[in-house]
């Protein structure tokens, strides 16, 4: 059996809500098992790495409104970007050092930090990969869409991985403390990591987050 036939044969699963207006996408191959998020606004929507480029995804998020930007945490999470742009006609957004591995895209990069508006906040978390970034959204509390950069381990705990791919340990490390510095329990709700969701449980987001990040800091301090 071709490829394709394997792969329309295979179960099609809907995106999820996880948050009222937030949705997680099933992991893609293609992002080596990560989870993708839709974030619906008024103001426009968002998509935070890349679901698999299927008609399902793809019906879904334009029956949503469609997207106005598509950030790429790190550079694991590229995917099909360059045909995801063309099919949903967004911009691209990703942190400079990983640029280069999308050569025929036009793109939208930054270097320390990006502001898309007042709830929106792309920050420059180095370490899992020298371009590795996490979005923040402001509004329900305080949302983390963290890429790699923070996972849950095997008991749903989000934590730094360190792995045979992990670009530098210690600026990981950094980034980190740099984020628990930036934010408090009061503006840190919720995180949504771009792998690992299996571990939580079919919930895909992990609640009180400032305080257990916090707590498996210590582990590395």
């Amino acid at each position: 059996m071709s490829q394709e036939n394997q792969d329309k044969n295979q179960t099609v699963k809907q995106p999820r809500v996880i948050l009222d207006t937030i949705y997680a996408f099933a992991p893609n191959r293609d992002t080596l098992g990560g989870t993708a998020y839709l974030i619906v606004r008024n103001e426009g929507n968002i998509l935070v790495d890349c679901p698999a480029k299927d008609d399902t995804n793809q019906d879904f998020i334009k029956a949503h409104g469609g997207v106005r930007w598509l950030f790429i945490t790190h550079r694991t999470a590229i995917g099909k970007t360059a045909e995801l742009k063309l099919a949903l006609n967004c911009e691209v957004i990703i942190q400079e050092q990983e640029a280069y591995l999308l050569p025929e895209v036009e793109l939208t990069t930054f270097n320390q930090e990006l502001s898309l508006d007042s709830t929106l906040q792309l920050i420059w978390t180095p370490g899992h990969s020298p371009g590795s970034s996490c979005l923040y959204y402001s509004d329900f509390g305080g949302i983390l869409f963290s890429g790699r950069h923070i996972l849950p381990d095997g008991s749903g705990k989000p934590m730094p991985l360190r792995t045979a791919k992990t670009f530098h340990w210690k600026r990981q490390l950094k980034s980190l403390q740099l984020l628990l510095e930036r934010f408090s329990p009061d503006t840190l709700q919720y995180l949504c990591p771009g792998a690992n969701t299996g571990f939580l449980r079919g919930k895909r987001i992990i609640e009180n987050a400032y305080n257990q990040i916090s707590d498996g800091m210590h582990e590395f301090l």
